[in-house]
């Protein structure tokens, strides 16, 4: 096969590369703009609503108050700014290994908190919400997150970089 051939064959359209690359292209296309999405959407909830954003990090008994407090400064800001680089396309591999970095640090704080017994609201979509938390919403919380670790490896195996600023 000569590198001419290799070269079409791998800029030919998706529909005429086969099915399966089609299939992959749209998974990977939902795994990078959901993922962008709940990321944006997780910290645009967290900002201007300080005092229940350092309540909730309060509530897993982990961080001192200032360091809660300074969390809660920056952690709404941070998500926006990786939902963004998903959304624009930067740097998708680095950016979606910061995000399963930060997915897995807060399975540890969610089943610290789950192992400890405590029955707190996770604060992740929603700071400050009912305060009536259910005993299984924490073990929820790390099913989902591993959930979105497992999104987030396949978005970085084959990332989606049609719209793609600098992939």
């Amino acid at each position: 096969m000569s590198s001419t051939t290799v070269l079409r064959s791998a800029n030919e359209a998706p529909e005429a590369r086969g099915g399966i690359d089609l299939v992959l292209d749209i998974a990977s296309a939902a795994a990078r703009f959901g993922l962008a999405f709940m990321w944006i959407y997780s910290g645009y909830t967290k900002l201007g609503a300080h005092l229940d954003v350092t309540k909730s990090i309060e509530a897993y008994e982990i961080f001192t108050p200032y360091w809660s407090d300074l969390l809660a400064r920056v952690i709404g800001p941070l998500e926006i700014a990786g939902g963004l680089l998903l959304l624009l396309g930067i740097k998708l591999r680095w950016a979606g290994g910061v995000s399963i970095a930060v997915l897995a640090a807060f399975i540890v704080g969610l089943y610290s908190a789950y192992s400890r017994g405590l029955t707190i609201d996770c604060g992740c979509f929603n700071p400050g919400g009912s305060g009536d938390a259910q005993p299984g919403e924490l073990l929820r919380a790390i099913v989902r997150d591993f959930g979105l670790i497992a999104v987030t490896a396949f978005m970085m195996w084959r990332p989606f970089r049609k719209y793609a600023l600098y992939p």
